[in-house]
């Protein structure tokens, strides 16, 4: 009985590779593979989780691992991110109402014909932050119930303390009226259920168009046993810029408003020894406050005067 298949004149049989005169050997697709029952699929009672961890754990630095394998970083990211405190949820937080402080127009302020850089009719709006409604997310609500409970307890009364709770950008701000600062402060370290044991310093904020509230004392508190964070503010006029010392609660907190008062001008009443920090003691004025002149003016350092640029020495 003959062959069906037919042998071109002068060639080799079909299928056959004419180099060698044999056949290829079958390739099957991937889809082919993925759909065969000897495909490599994972089986009842097999752990296909645990068996890359281990792959990844016995790949040697320098050499790819195999396809499919979990790093161990990768996966200890994975679990420690699983332990950290929920906190609110940015799609679905309320947003934040604004307190509007200001409308500037112009350009760094200038308006009227003297502006001849183009900009003289922009129009910004100064806006801050508005206290938020409850609920806040997260374990926010529990560390304002907690508190406020402590404070009713002690006498000092939550109301008279804390002016406003703003929850902003996914962060807890408590804006505590100066009188209580100490009170709250000892609250949120002492209590079990709070534990703010770790102040990480102060730092100084000056907003000269928020009448009467220009001067910020802004202190941010972590929990280093709750793994949380939350910042307490306190706002007083220029015109009395007194606020109570905190370095009988946080004692690192020193040197901090030391500098809030070297730059700023906030005088934190009951510190062991407030005094200038960076500046030399006979400076006048608070550099980093926004009404601060930035040249123009001669500048007396120990005796010495530094004269103006024009008059300067030139090194070129």
């Amino acid at each position: 009985m003959s062959d069906e298949r037919t042998t071109p004149a002068g060639g080799t049989p079909e299928g056959t590779d004419p180099t060698t005169g044999t056949k290829p050997e079958a390739v099957s697709s991937p889809r082919e593979d993925a759909t065969s029952p000897t495909a490599d699929r994972p089986t009842e009672g097999t752990k296909p989780t645990a068996e890359k961890a281990d792959a990844s754990a016995a790949v040697k630095p320098g050499e790819p691992a195999p396809a499919g394998t979990q790093r161990t970083s990768a996966a200890a990211l994975e679990a420690g991110s699983q332990n950290l405190p929920a906190g609110p949820d940015p799609t679905t937080a309320p947003r934040t109402p604004l307190d509007i402080v200001d409308v500037r127009t112009g350009m760094f302020g200038v308006s009227g014909t003297g502006d001849t850089s183009g900009y003289g009719g922009l129009v910004r709006t100064v806006a801050m932050p508005g206290p938020s409604e409850r609920p806040y997310g997260g374990w926010f609500d529990e560390v304002v119930d907690v508190l406020a409970e402590v404070l009713d307890e002690s006498g000092t009364g939550y109301a008279a303390a804390v002016e406003s709770v703003v929850v902003d950008r996914g962060e807890l701000t408590l804006n505590i009226a100066r009188e209580h600062l100490v009170e709250v402060a000892q609250a949120l370290r002492d209590d079990p259920d709070l534990r703010f044991e770790l102040s990480l310093g102060v730092s100084g904020v000056h907003f000269p168009h928020d009448a009467g509230r220009e001067l910020h004392a802004v202190y941010h508190v972590v929990s280093v046993t709750h793994g949380r964070r939350l910042r307490l503010e306190v706002a007083v006029a220029e015109g009395d810029p007194h606020i109570p010392s905190t370095t009988a609660v946080y004692p690192a907190n020193d040197w901090h408003e030391r500098e809030t008062w070297d730059f700023f001008g906030i005088v934190f009443d009951g510190h062991p020894g407030l005094a200038r920090i960076e500046m030399p003691d006979d400076w006048p004025g608070h550099p980093q406050r926004k009404d601060y002149p930035l040249g123009g003016i001669p500048v007396e350092y120990k005796g010495a005067t530094v004269p103006p640029p024009d008059q300067r020495r030139s090194y070129s």
